[in-house]
């Protein structure tokens, strides 16, 4: 089992940039595949980026594409999530996830209940 915390959340002015992290303990990240997803009040948690078991795969919902990378540091047992370009319209509580891969080494995890393990979640707020 991996616990996962996220950081890096904070207020930003529209423009801006964050990087998100999410640090792994208990196992090692390399042992699933992650992904990022965020939320705000009244809608359903949303999906933002996510990179497959062995990282020859990513997807990114359509509205950050361009703007925001995620990425994986294995050494650190860290994931990431780099935001530019910042919009009001990306402030949200931002969650880190782990699923363990069942559907092979590529397979791209894009619905919440794909994903085993969460974080508690950081609040990104992005000023106009």
């Amino acid at each position: 089992q991996v616990q996962l915390v996220e950081s890096g959340g904070g207020l930003v002015q529209a423009g801006g940039s964050l990087r998100l992290s999410c640090a792994a303990s208990g196992r090692t990240i390399s042992s699933y595949a992650v992904g990022w997803f965020r939320q705000v009040p009244g809608k359903e948690r949303e999906l933002v980026a996510a990179i497959s078991w062995i990282g020859s795969s990513t997807y990114y919902t359509d509205s950050v594409k361009g703007r925001f990378t995620i990425s994986r540091d294995n050494a650190k047992n860290t994931l990431y999530l780099q935001m530019t370009s910042l919009k009001p319209e990306d402030t949200a509580v931002y969650y880190c996830a782990a699923n363990v891969p069942r559907k092979g080494s590529g397979y791209i995890a894009t619905l919440g209940f794909e994903y085993d393990y969460w974080g508690q979640g950081t609040q990104v707020t992005v000023s106009s």
